[in-house]
């Protein structure tokens, strides 16, 4: 299969963006199906989501507890998050309470130069019936989606996240290295894919500063991986503390065990740029993003960075997912079996005989068929959060 002209997807193409939009699935596939709701209240975000069947919600229900100075971090987080999901993902409806710290008027002086007729504001306490002017803007902007068409698009303009949770001793095996091999592929056609959970990079870290390409972008890998050891030390915290239970019980016996599994979903590509947390990508091929190996607060990040998809390699299994398609690959066949509502790949069929070339080939078309709409788990499952990284005290 010659990758460079037979891979491609339809996409909704977003404009100003790096690369494709990669849609969420939704029950209805005609039409404007998808609004995102960011809410402080719980409450009024279930409420609306559950009517009409037409919306889904992502609460972030700390923001009124953070302390001022977070407040620009977590307004540039959800605003880029904003602007990810713009038009692929569908309009937004911004729902807030009204005394946040980082309020709906913070998170739109982060939003830049955006089309206000795909994001609207509703601040709770300005109105006297949220509900009835939120089911009001959510119905306009559905309208607003009606003619929205895909078209063609080739593979590499993807932007996929790279993750991984709960290994276990066949990460190293299966999964991990299938995700990088494709990781090199989408990197070698122009594609981009980013790595984080850093922590979890401790051990190996001098494996991705051999493949920077610059003196600059060596420092920047040293600087990325340091800042977070000082992290660590400033909260008084053992650095290498780490593999967890799940990992010990699935036949990880170190921390270099699981980092040689992290580093191995880059492939071998060099490293062409380090995003700091909240940064967007801009450049092309491999990047390296600042964020903490907790799988949640990653995957945000790395939807908040412009990935569309991430992979997310597991031997232990969980059914969390990010606000984009999190798409499980399980390192044993016995857990895709057992959780194959969870699982959405199996890598594990590479120790029962079918070879690297063979997996990898149906690897690729898997994550194809999903930029091109096919639903991965947690969209079958209606499951999605956010957690944004949090360094201070909650007031």
């Amino acid at each position: 299969m010659d990758y460079r002209t037979d891979l491609a997807m339809e996409r909704t193409v977003r404009p100003g963006g790096m690369g494709a939009g990669v849609s969420v699935h939704t029950q209805q596939q005609a039409g404007a199906e998808v609004t995102w709701v960011r809410v402080s209240s719980e409450k009024a975000a279930e409420r609306l989501g559950k009517a009409q069947g037409l919306y889904w919600t992502l609460t972030h229900p700390k923001l009124p507890h953070m302390l001022p100075e977070e407040r620009m971090d977590i307004a540039r987080e959800v605003a880029q998050m904003l602007r990810m999901m713009l038009p692929p993902q569908g309009d937004v409806l911004v729902l807030g309470l009204g005394c946040e710290n980082s309020s709906a008027a913070i998170i739109e002086e982060h939003m830049g130069d955006y089309d206000k007729s795909r994001v609207r504001f509703l601040v709770c306490q300005q109105v006297e019936d949220e509900f009835t002017e939120a089911m009001k803007l959510l119905r306009e902007l559905a309208d607003n989606m009606r003619d929205e068409q895909r078209v063609p698009c080739p593979a590499s303009k993807l932007v996929i996240g790279l993750k991984c949770g709960g290994s276990d001793g066949f990460s190293g095996i299966t999964a991990n290295p299938v995700i990088g091999g494709f990781s090199d592929l989408l990197c070698g056609m122009g594609g981009t894919t980013i790595l984080t959970e850093v922590p979890e990079m401790f051990g190996a870290e001098t494996i991705l500063m051999d493949r920077c390409n610059t003196p600059e972008l060596f420092d920047k890998t040293v600087r990325l991986i340091n800042d977070f050891k000082r992290y660590f030390e400033e909260h008084h915290q053992t650095i290498y503390e780490n593999p967890s239970p799940g990992n010990k019980a699935g036949g990880i016996s170190t921390l270099g065990d699981k980092a040689l599994g992290c580093t191995q979903k880059s492939g071998f590509s060099p490293v062409r740029d380090v995003l700091a947390y909240g940064e967007r990508v801009h450049t092309l091929g491999l990047n390296l993003l600042s964020a903490p190996g907790n799988d949640l607060v990653a995957a945000t990040a790395l939807a908040s960075a412009g990935a569309q998809i991430v992979l997310f390699s597991t031997g232990r299994g969980t059914p969390f997912a990010c606000p984009v398609p999190t798409l499980k690959i399980a390192t044993n066949t016995p857990l895709a079996t057992k959780k194959h509502g969870w699982i959405d790949f199996n890598a594990g069929s590479l120790l029962e005989g079918e070879s690297m070339e063979e997996l990898r080939e149906r690897f690729i078309r898997f994550i194809i068929g999903i930029a091109s709409g096919n639903p991965t788990n947690n969209e079958k499952n209606d499951y999605r959060e956010i957690a944004i990284f949090k360094s201070g005290v909650t007031l």
